[in-house]
């Protein structure tokens, strides 16, 4: 698993902390589960994100594989995942679901940047998890309707994405199409076809 490690890091000449280029989306897990002294860590984590007047609109569903109180919730996030990624996220010990609660709790406005912060404190979530070793994969295919349904969440609040987490599994244990994407070199796009001066103009390093 080594080399696939270092095939999926970000090049040292980037120059990024360290923690950030070991952060990649495995689909291959194994059966080792996340204690949790380490969830509670990682939540830790993303509890301290920045949101916009410290609203913290985060949610976060919790569903541990074969565990006595986390077990069900793990079940009904499984099924809400769309066929492609149930084929993979069945091996993850852990599954999450985020939600954005919509409005602000002070005055009950719209908080336009709920999605945003859920975001931020998903990406502090998955930093915390691979400092641990544990590594995480978002997913945007789910039916956000049934997980409303499932588990009881009230329309204030939206279902935003389905998170796999766990420890690195073989690439072999994958359908072929999966496991030739779990081998392949990551790619990013060039710093000035986002960073801009002007529109689409790129800024200049």
């Amino acid at each position: 698993m080594a080399d696939l490690e270092q095939l999926k890091h970000a090049p040292a000449s980037t120059g990024i902390l360290d923690v950030i280029a070991k952060r990649w989306s495995p689909r291959a897990f194994t059966s080792q589960q996340v204690s949790k002294e380490d969830l509670r860590t990682i939540f830790t984590a993303a509890e301290w994100a920045a949101s916009s007047f410290n609203e913290q609109p985060w949610r976060f569903i919790l569903g541990i594989r074969d565990d006595e109180q986390h077990g069900e919730a793990y079940n009904k996030i499984f099924d809400a995942l769309v066929e492609s990624n149930q084929q993979w996220a069945k091996s993850a010990p852990v599954l999450i679901a985020t939600i954005a609660k919509k409005t602000f709790s002070h005055n009950g406005t719209p908080n336009r940047v709920a999605q945003h912060d859920v975001g931020a404190a998903s990406a502090t979530m998955c930093l915390q998890a691979i400092a641990l070793g544990i590594h995480t994969h978002g997913m945007a295919g789910f039916d956000p309707e049934a997980l409303r349904a499932s588990f009881g969440i009230p329309s204030n609040f939206e279902p935003m994405a389905c998170w796999a987490m766990g420890y690195l599994g073989n690439p072999d244990t994958l359908p072929e199409h999966l496991k030739e994407q779990e081998l392949a070199p990551r790619t990013r796009k060039n710093l000035d076809e986002f960073v801009f001066t002007d529109w689409e103009t790129g800024a200049e390093f």
